[in-house]
């Protein structure tokens, strides 16, 4: 290609990726203001770093932690994250860009935001220590405790859901789900940050669980690989565009069982102490201790 060709395609090409007009009116096109960009993904892993080192400290973050150290490490580390934490937020609220809104006051609601995360901080671990309980008493295979938090997907991941179910409760935009979507890339385990999951829960092995965005989980679940909780074919408005906000996810109570692969569609329940077995698909409502199973057909005489 001669050189004024490519000048002419490039000029050509420039002039159509940067005409932003459509690109803005379709939400294809994000506009800083007041110098504030969309939070920052580098920023976001140190978060997640943070959080795992703050909840089973020398598990994760510095190794070098002792009895000694640790609350000196606690602090800074809590320190660290605060700041991180005000600043992610503040550019998550900004990316909303509604007029009239100062830089300053994204700032001030950030910082209030971050001082409730923090202060979570406390019953979170609690919650995860359930968790963590969970998955050795559900795994004849695990050696003790440290095995679990140090090496299970389920653990990793309930870490980064449990924050970012705690910034999604306090209405933050778009980093619940860059913290929940980490996760996802990490384990294989997709947790939407809407979804409400109690203490004991726990997902052997992970890979290619989805659990959708109006799920409720009670307490002392368990499930294994595959399994998918998610919803049916919603509704539509007027213009064909599915209709945000209802509840569409299964409602799964106290002490259900779902094996590898199963398959729970639409806002159905599942009763307390249901088992589900693998490679089920369950589209209506299960009664509490119900045992779901494959209909196995009779062998011919």
């Amino acid at each position: 290609m001669k050189s004024t060709d490519f000048a002419r395609l490039y000029s050509d090409v420039v002039d159509q990726l940067s005409d932003y007009t459509e690109m803005k009116q379709q939400g294809f096109f994000h506009e800083c203001h007041n110098s504030d960009q969309i939070p920052s993904a580098q920023a976001l892993r140190e978060i997640r770093d943070l959080c795992r080192a703050l909840i089973f400290p020398g598990f994760y973050g510095r190794p070098d932690v002792n009895c000694h150290t640790l609350k000196y490490t606690i602090g800074v580390e809590v320190e660290r994250l605060y700041t991180l934490l005000v600043k992610q937020i503040a550019a998550s609220l900004s990316f909303t860009c509604k007029t009239g809104v100062t830089a300053i006051q994204y700032k001030q609601k950030a910082e209030g935001i971050a001082t409730h995360i923090v202060e979570s901080l406390p019953l979170l671990r609690r919650t995860l220590e359930t968790d963590v309980r969970a998955a050795y008493n559900g795994d004849p295979a695990a050696t003790d405790i440290s095995e679990v938090i140090s090496c299970y997907p389920v653990i990793k991941t309930l870490i980064n859901y449990r924050v970012a179910h705690e910034l999604y409760l306090q209405q933050v935009p778009l980093l619940p789900r860059m913290l929940t979507e980490m996760a996802h890339n990490e384990t294989g385990i997709d947790i939407h940050p809407a979804a409400s999951i109690g203490h004991h829960f726990t997902i052997d092995h992970g890979t290619g669980v989805v659990i959708g965005a109006t799920c409720i989980i009670g307490n002392n679940v368990k499930l294994y690989q595959g399994v998918t909780l998610g919803a049916r074919s919603f509704p539509l408005d007027e213009e064909g565009h599915p209709i945000k906000g209802i509840a569409r996810h299964p409602i799964l109570e106290d002490d259900v069982i779902v094996y590898s692969n199963a398959t729970i569609l639409g806002r159905i329940t599942i009763g307390k102490g249901a088992v589900i077995g693998g490679n089920i698909w369950v589209t209506e409502d299960v009664p509490p201790g119900a045992h779901i199973v494959q209909y196995r057909t009779p062998n011919p005489s």
